[in-house]
């Protein structure tokens, strides 16, 4: 159930801070019918701007049973506009199930990375009953492979499951699920993060939102573009969005 939920740049953000969305999952069992948490950041938000073909995409946004801001950026922006958006991270969302949710012997589906990662995961909680569905390359456009996935999880009847398929993939997967049980969340990179096989930036970085400029130096050859050409055209969304008169009210 949605209690404070409000609309900003066409996305339906769910007001809730790391320890509100914490104290939610600590609620969902294997039991649990299936729902999934997606964390938009400015990618997302300008990619769901850009292409008439992310309809499909917005639908599984729109689909999800949580929705949470996963930028400073954004929430700096929305904040010019009268709007709270608590920043919960899909990396420190992760980190803080695992280490705060999770009970020894729970079962999660991991959905993306590879078997060292995987590996590594368990070294790393042995107490946790990991199983892993690694897809092929090409999700976007391969309806059956997402569909497989979907399959997976709904077999595996976990408590948990990280799609860590990259966006929009994982949200595509999360909301093709379908007879399953348990809690997603699409985490991106965040796994890697936890095992070391990438580098967040340090905390002077994340709290200033500048996260982006760390990892754009880290690896600029893959992420140019994403931050130098397609990430800018957030402020021009920003400054042409208008609330619609029904969310005036939930402004901050």
């Amino acid at each position: 159930m949605h209690i404070d939920r409000t609309e900003y740049l066409g996305v339906s953000f769910d007001r809730l801070t790391e320890g509100q969305v914490i104290d939610r999952l600590r609620l969902v069992t294997p039991d649990t019918p299936f729902g999934y948490i997606v964390t938009p950041n400015v990618d997302h938000v300008v990619r769901l701007h850009s292409d008439e073909s992310e309809a499909e995409v917005a639908a599984a946004y729109a689909k999800a049973n949580l929705c949470v801001c996963d930028s400073r950026v954004l929430a700096s922006l929305a904040r010019f506009h009268g709007i709270r958006l608590p920043i919960v991270t899909g990396s420190d969302l992760t980190a803080a199930l695992l280490d705060q949710v999770l009970d020894p012997g729970d079962r999660v589906a991991v959905v993306g990375g590879d078997s060292d990662i995987v590996e590594r995961l368990k070294g790393r909680y042995p107490q946790i009953d990991f199983i892993h569905h690694s897809p092929p390359m090409g999700l976007r456009h391969d309806p059956v492979a997402r569909q497989a996935a979907a399959d997976f999880i709904a077999q595996a009847k976990c408590r948990f499951t990280f799609l860590a398929v990259g966006s929009p993939q994982q949200e595509l997967i999360a909301a093709q699920v379908t007879g399953a049980t348990g809690f997603g969340l699409c985490i991106g990179a965040a796994l890697e993060f936890l095992t070391g096989d990438q580098v967040r930036a340090p905390r002077a970085f994340q709290k200033t939102g500048m996260e982006w400029a760390y990892r754009l130096a880290s690896n600029p050859r893959r992420l140019w573009r994403r931050y130098l050409v397609e990430g800018p055209k957030i402020f021009r969304l920003a400054s042409r969005w208008r609330p619609a008169s029904a969310d005036r009210g939930q402004r901050a």
